[in-house]
């Protein structure tokens, strides 16, 4: 789950970690309100959604009066942001985040991952703040810096120093950055995140060091830990197939191929995808409608691939196990007809009650393709949508 900067922010605050003072404004009243409750002289007027690059698209603009914060706010609040992590489709602006200016020295990248490699969380730092970190890494990997942390030991204080050395920070404000990244860390820890990302870091002309950003991501999986958190979600920046499915418990993420997958299991829905990609295709989705799904939960995730107008095909690989095959063809079945099924169906079924599953599809008056292997359904699908 991802949240808003300014959520961020005030996450950022509870752990003593140092923003500039903002107020988020969700219209444009509301956005000069809070610049004259600031102060100024300085405003940032930022535009909250879900992704980065929310600048080069115009959405954080300077203000130096209250008529530019007005002009600003007017400009941006309800604008569709298209950047290059919003995709082509772009991103409607529905809050602001009004933030006092800061005295800015320096420009750094501070960000936290878990490395699935080491399974350990690990600091990123950089000297290249303001920049893509995606394009830092390709274009001169040699100024990011990492630090993996022990997860018994937990974050060390020399582990910051050598970030901070590494950064070209002196005096006073080596001390600050070692504090600033180990509260970072209990955050990180205590809130089950996955990602966290200050882009840019700033140090001001007194050696300050400030959070002039924030991204964090939170794994969907501790949420029930932290109901806090999950009451900061914005539907409005999520796809809302992904919504209903999370609701029907499945596991399902938009892609941008035109074939469309129904699989039970993660592991055979990544292998599923990897061999239409093998064979030239290009899924429109990851599905795993999971080990024990019913009837119900099978008839919507096919309502679901079928809602995307860019499917062109689809390809049911099943095996069954837990879940049945006679289910799954039951609930293919059902879903079909109901929304009146008109491009080509690929179903390859192996497991418990296959006879079964197959009869109930070749009784069911519906054109389906049979396929004797997973590579023979990727083939089929691809010709079949060519």
């Amino acid at each position: 789950m991802n949240i808003h900067e300014h959520q961020g922010k005030e996450l950022f605050r509870s752990y003593g970690i140092t923003v500039p003072d903002g107020i988020p404004a969700f219209s444009v009243d509301e956005a000069v309100a809070a610049a004259e409750k600031l102060g100024g002289p300085i405003w940032v007027v930022k535009a909250q959604i879900h992704a980065g690059g929310r600048g080069k698209a115009g959405g954080v603009k300077l203000a130096k009066s209250l008529d530019e914060v007005r002009e600003h706010a007017s400009e941006i609040l309800g604008k569709t942001l298209v950047t290059h992590q919003t995709g082509p489709e772009g991103q409607v602006v529905r809050r602001l985040y009004i933030e006092d200016g800061a005295d800015i020295a320096r420009e750094l990248y501070l960000g936290m991952v878990v490395d699935r490699a080491t399974g350990a969380v690990t600091f990123m730092a950089s000297t290249e703040g303001g920049v893509e970190i995606e394009k830092v890494a390709e274009e001169t990997p040699e100024k990011i810096h990492y630090e993996r942390i022990d997860p018994i030991t937990g974050f060390q204080a020399y582990q910051g120093r050598n970030l901070a050395f590494k950064l070209g920070l002196e005096g006073k404000t080596v001390r600050k950055a070692v504090s600033f990244m180990s509260a970072l860390y209990k955050l990180f820890m205590e809130k089950d995140c996955s990602l966290l990302e200050i882009n840019p870091l700033v140090i001001s002309g007194d050696g300050d060091v400030i959070a002039l950003d924030s991204k964090i991501n939170f794994d969907d999986n501790g949420l029930f830990r932290h109901p806090d958190i999950a009451e900061l979600r914005d539907e409005h920046e999520e796809d809302p197939a992904e919504i209903e499915a999370k609701a029907a418990h499945l596991s399902y993420v938009n892609l941008d191929g035109n074939i469309g997958c129904m699989v039970n299991g993660a592991g055979l829905a990544m292998a599923t995808m990897d061999i239409i990609k093998h064979y030239g295709g290009e899924p429109a989705n990851f599905l795993d409608v999971g080990g024990g799904a019913d009837a119900a939960r099978v008839a919507t995730a096919f309502r679901i691939i079928t809602a995307d107008p860019n499917v062109k095909g689809i390809f049911i690989n099943i095996f069954g196990g837990i879940m049945k095959c006679d289910v799954l063809a039951e609930g293919v079945v059902s879903a079909a007809k109901e929304v009146g099924l008109n491009v080509p169906l690929v179903v390859r079924l192996e497991g418990t009650n296959v006879e079964k599953g197959r009869e109930i599809l070749a009784n069911s008056g519906l054109t389906i393709i049979n396929a004797a292997s997973m590579g023979d359904g990727a083939k089929k699908i691809i010709e079949a949508v060519s």
